[in-house]
């Protein structure tokens, strides 16, 4: 049976391989007004499992999970749930974690931070915005400065609206919620994004908005 709540709700879903760790996230979570736990898993089944019966807003999920890497499924996961991927880990490699972001979490959380953060955190993502260490962020940037050249001309060739779109983009907005926002089409959203990474010879939707705060054209969430 599906978990109810009430529509500001933000309902969050706890995956990792230790059981006393997701109960005492779950009580950390729940003593915050406005948050639910819908559920909890420990393995990859188990997380698909919850995703497509409870449909939560945020999937905290641990990267490591019983030596699985949950970076393996993590695109699949998002797409059977449309949940917005918050990772929670105590793992040290920057490559992993740009990874993860490259992949579509839109943050990452570290074990040893406050709770505070890890609260802050979800209301962040939940609102549309990135949550990232300084570190990240800035490992990130200069693996986009290392693969890219300022190029002017390129910038330039950008239409008003694709620079609208993708500023949208950049403040964490999906393509459906861009198209409302914009009384088009998703198609349309889709085709100007197309031609804007075509133009940036830019791969994916991060790499995009990375290279938008690079060149001062969006603001990085703070």
């Amino acid at each position: 049976m599906t978990t109810t709540s009430t529509d500001d709700t933000i309902r969050v879903a706890i995956v990792d391989d230790h059981a006393i760790l997701r109960s005492g996230l779950r009580m950390l979570i729940e003593t915050h007004s406005g948050m639910l736990v819908v559920g909890e898993a420990g393995n990859r089944a188990e997380a698909f499992s919850l995703a497509e019966q409870e449909r939560p807003d945020i999937i905290l999920l641990d990267l490591d999970l019983a030596g699985e890497s949950s970076l393996n499924f993590m695109q699949d996961l998002i797409r059977v749930s449309s949940a917005r991927i918050l990772v929670l880990t105590g793992v040290i490699e920057p490559e992993q974690h740009q990874r993860a972001v490259r992949l579509g979490a839109m943050g990452v959380v570290f074990k040893e931070k406050c709770v505070q953060d890890l609260i802050s955190a979800i209301r962040q993502i939940d609102a549309g915005q990135v949550w990232l260490d300084p570190s990240i962020m800035t490992g990130l940037v200069a693996d986009v400065q290392r693969k890219r050249d300022p190029e002017a001309e390129k910038i330039n060739a950008l239409t008003a609206r694709e620079r609208e779109i993708t500023s949208l983009v950049c403040e964490g907005l999906k393509n459906r919620e861009i198209a409302d926002r914009l009384s088009i089409s998703e198609s349309t959203v889709r085709n100007h994004l197309t031609s804007v990474l075509n133009k940036l010879e830019l791969s994916d939707r991060f790499e995009l908005a990375l290279y938008f705060y690079r060149h001062g054209l969006a603001r990085p969430p703070q």
